[in-house]
């Protein structure tokens, strides 16, 4: 029987709080519904236990997890299942680089540090990479701060020989994946781009933060889609009325055969967790596979599960 692969998070916000409860979903039930690859090198859904996990709230800290991830301010709906104690104590989080050893002693026996805090906070990111590096466990950052974008990282966690996944989660259904899919079959149809643009709103506390932290995301966000120079995206709104899910709005205006008009407009409603926790689900199994295999350093694999992977700006 294959181990099961064990995880630390930071940050207990609405992303983990869909995370921890779909595996729960999953062995309960044994549902694969929106799951894009059932089993990774032997690993299943349900092959992920939480070792560790870490908040900066302070009504969080000192939680079980099962309990921390339905506090407030988190708004992700409760699923239809059973959610037995992960008797995993949330401890006190980094807000910079000061606590980096309590935090790595802390990552003793996980493989894989889920880095899940709100972005726009890089150097949180960079206190973080710094605790796995010295704790020897594989990093996933799904942030927009730049992490496995930046050549020092990288090479650090190739030297290590400790696997770096990000930056910045592609969605499983986000605008960004469906907006860069639009904007291909445009291009591959033989079409020309006249102008597009995209407004995102959402109700999460990630979407609160964006709103004010957004430096990071606007890039990321361009690194996701092709024909930049003709992409607008206008500024992150909140809405606490949304809870947790996005509303996204989207505009191509195109020109056929004879400089003939063409206009697209697409609404798009979605969990905004839902879709991080179906990417998040592959990439803690490809991290542990990685590490167990001794692959350190950046995975090609995990690229298209990624708005920014190496290579892109910052």
């Amino acid at each position: 029987m294959i181990e099961r692969v064990r995880v630390a998070v930071a940050g207990v916000g609405n992303n983990t709080s869909a995370l921890v409860q779909g595996i729960a979903l999953c062995r309960q039930t044994g549902s694969l519904v929106g799951v894009r690859r059932a089993v990774i090198d032997g690993l299943g859904v349900g092959d992920i236990d939480f070792v560790a996990a870490f908040a900066t709230s302070e009504e969080k800290i000192g939680k079980d997890l099962t309990e921390a991830i339905f506090m407030a301010p988190n708004n992700f709906p409760r699923l239809d299942c059973d959610l037995p104690r992960a008797d995993v104590s949330v401890t006190k989080g980094l807000v910079d680089a000061t606590e980096v050893d309590r935090v790595a002693a802390a990552l003793a026996g996980a493989e894989v540090l889920l880095y899940s805090a709100p972005s726009g906070r890089p150097e949180t990111a960079r206190a973080y990479a710094e605790a796995a590096c010295k704790a020897g466990v594989a990093f996933v950052n799904t942030t927009s701060d730049a992490i496995a974008r930046d050549p020092m990282w990288a090479e650090r966690f190739q030297v290590a020989g400790l696997p770096l996944l990000g930056d910045d989660l592609a969605s499983q259904f986000g605008t960004s994946v469906v907006h860069n899919a639009l904007l291909r079959l445009l291009e591959e149809r033989g079409l020309t781009l006249v102008s597009s643009y995209q407004v995102n709103v959402g109700g999460t506390e990630d979407f609160r933060n964006l709103v004010e932290n957004s430096n990071t995301k606007k890039q990321s966000k361009l690194n996701a889609l092709s024909a930049t120079d003709k992409v607008e995206l206008a500024p992150l709104g909140y809405l606490r009325h949304l809870k947790s899910q996005k509303v996204a709005h989207l505009n191509i205006e195109a020109q056929g055969w004879g400089e003939t008009a063409i206009s697209l407009d697409v609404k798009l409603k979605v969990h905004d967790p839902s879709g991080a926790a179906g990417v998040n689900i592959d990439l803690i199994r490809m991290a542990a596979s990685a590490l167990r295999a001794g692959r350190g350093g950046c995975l090609p694999e995990a690229s298209s599960l990624l708005k920014s992977p190496p290579g892109t700006a910052i």
